[in-house]
Formats: C-alpha cells, sequence, structure tokens
C-alpha cells in the first residue's frame, strides 16, 4: 500500500480484479434451458472475461469457478462442472500460454481425482515463467478452509519447534495461503445481483470495493467489466483513515 493511497488518494487501478461468477443456471431457467447450458455459456463468458481483463490493462483476475460448497450440487452437475474444467484447460491452456497468461489454481487439491490434480499441475507448470496478466482459477476453493488449513500448518510448524508462535503476524499467514504470491485484490465484483461474498477471499478482500452486478454471468461482457472498474475509479479508498480536503491549508494553526 502506497503512501498516496494511505491518504485516500485513488489509484488508477485495478490490478487485481476477482469475481464470483454467479448466475448460469437463472440464465438458464429464463430461457427454458438446461442447467447444463447455463455452465456452457458461463464458459464462453469466462473465455470473452479473461480476453478482456488482459486488453484492459488488469494485472491478475481470480475468477471463483468451484466452491468446496458446491460438491453438495446433485452428482450429474458437479460431474458436468469437472468436464468443463477439464475441456476448459485442454483447449484454452495452449492460447493462453501463447498470449503470455500465467495459470494459478487456488483450493484444496486433496480431494481431487488424480488426472484432474495432474491437469491444474500441468496447467501450472506450463505457463510458470509467462509474464503476461496471471489468471487465478478458485477452484475446490472455500475462504474458511483455506484459512483453516493455514492455520492447522502454523500450527504444526510450531509445535514442531520450526516457528515460534510470537512470530505469526499477518505477513505470515498471508505467506502461507493459497494466493501467497498474489496482490489482494482491489475490486470484487459478483454478477447475477445477489449481495454476499459466499466465502470466497475473506482474509485477502479485507480493504477490497466491492461492486454487485444485476448482469448474469453468461451476459457478462466487456461493457459490464468496464462500467465495473469505472465505478470502482469514482470511489474513495481511504483504507480506515479519514481522506483531506482538497483546498485544506495543512500547515495552518
Amino acid at each position: 500500500m502506497s503512501a498516496g493511497q494511505r491518504q485516500g488518494q485513488q489509484p488508477a487501478g485495478p490490478a487485481h480484479v476477482a469475481i464470483i461468477m454467479d448466475g448460469n443456471g437463472r440464465w438458464a431457467q429464463m430461457r427454458g434451458l438446461p442447467r447444463q447450458e447455463g455452465h456452457r455459456r458461463g464458459l464462453e463468458a469466462l473465455r470473452r472475461t479473461v480476453k478482456n481483463a488482459g486488453e484492459l490493462g488488469i494485472a491478475v483476475l481470480t475468477l471463483y469457478s468451484f466452491s468446496t460448497e458446491n460438491w453438495r450440487r446433485p452428482q450429474a452437475e458437479v460431474s458436468f462442472l469437472m468436464g468443463l474444467l477439464k475441456r476448459f484447460v485442454e483447449k484454452d491452456l495452449a492460447e493462453l500460454d501463447a498470449s503470455g497468461v500465467k495459470v494459478r489454481i487456488i483450493g484444496g487439491r486433496e480431494d481431487l481425482a488424480p488426472d484432474l490434480r495432474r491437469l491444474v499441475e500441468h496447467a501450472e507448470a506450463m505457463t510458470c515463467n509467462n509474464t503476461g496478466m496471471t489468471l487465478a482459477i478458485a477452484f475446490n476453493y472455500g475462504s474458511r478452509d483455506e484459512i483453516v488449513r493455514t492455520a492447522r500448518a502454523l500450527a504444526a510448524e510450531v509445535a514442531a519447534g520450526s516457528i515460534a508462535a510470537s512470530a505469526i503476524d499477518e505477513a505470515l499467514f498471508s505467506s502461507r495461503l493459497d494466493t501467497s504470491d498474489l496482490p489482494d485484490p482491489e475490486l470484487v465484483i459478483r454478477t447475477s445481483g445477489e449481495t454476499r461474498i459466499s466465502n470466497f477471499l475473506l482474509w485477502q478482500a479485507a480493504y477490497a470495493e466491492f461492486i454487485f452486478s444485476p448482469v448474469l454471468w453468461p451476459d457478462f461482457d466487456r461493457g459490464a467489466l468496464e462500467d465495473a472498474i469505472a465505478e470502482y475509479r469514482r470511489r474513495e479508498r481511504r483504507f480506515g483513515g479519514v481522506s483531506e480536503p482538497a483546498d485544506r491549508n495543512v500547515g495552518a494553526a
């Protein structure tokens, strides 16, 4: 955080945009289509958004694709979503790599099927040296789960004598999260008109600006993304401080 940001000045960003992609099912229902078609159209929106974010100069784009709670959905829908992820990686990875995009997958991996875990690891390894936009896919992700996993890992290190409990601070804790190599998001967008964050980046989004868009995810386009960015830039980010009037004479008695 720069001194200018601490004083309430508006940065040109956002550099890191995180999106809760919501509304696939409702989009399909409104059109009398099966939910799977909504998810297919949602994948098209994902591809558009990755392209648009890169063109708009966003450095990091995090997309909430599958939460730890989504396992509660019907098995047929879960299997379909797993298949969509595989097809996205298999079809789009080469193009993302050629565009210089660095792919990161955040979320627990222990519960993933071996073939899916290998695919995730391959996507990261193939693009790890790219220097363009970072695309972070939150898959099998839940923020509470992430925080618990991090707390357990640090507790184990304390028990083993590797670190002292007093050494654990915000910086150390952040360095052990799934997003340890990523900056915190400055803008979080949720589509579909819902106004909750659904266990997404609870730690990292402490000072993010939130925008709740009425647009259903399959309809989310460049205009919707630009609108959200424009709204972000109109806001004043104070980080707990107090903004100073523009004409105040700071040196006056």
